[in-house]
């Protein structure tokens, strides 16, 4: 039941007192929350096929993964090919921590270079 301070007018709802609401509304087949679809991948498959990125690093986490300085990773790595993304033009950079582990041991494998 709800009033209208103002002007002393008494409104109730026409599904006040019934004891047939959810009949009338047809709630009892709904449930929250959304399904996913048969062709979605699972986070755990994703991984097990290699498609898992890790988490999402900033400049200042891949240069100490590295061992070296900001400065470097700008100047000498992003330009080597280290896996990276802006966000805009004049973004932040975005490493994600799979791709640039896999980079080190790509470089690893071909001697450092």
């Amino acid at each position: 039941m709800k009033r209208n301070e103002q002007r002393g007018i008494t409104r109730m709802s026409r599904f006040a007192g019934s004891s047939k609401t959810t009949e009338l509304l047809d709630l009892s087949e709904i449930r929250g929350g959304q399904n996913c679809p048969s062709h979605c991948p699972h986070q755990e498959e994703a991984a097990a096929d290699g498609l898992a990125l890790g988490g999402p690093l900033n400049i200042e986490d891949v240069a100490t993964l590295l061992g070296c300085s900001v400065w470097t990773v700008r100047q000498r790595y992003l330009r080597d090919g280290l896996p990276h993304l802006r966000a805009s033009a004049r973004g932040r950079f975005i490493f994600f921590r799979e791709q640039v582990i896999d980079w080190i041991l790509e470089r690893q494998k071909k001697g450092g270079r």
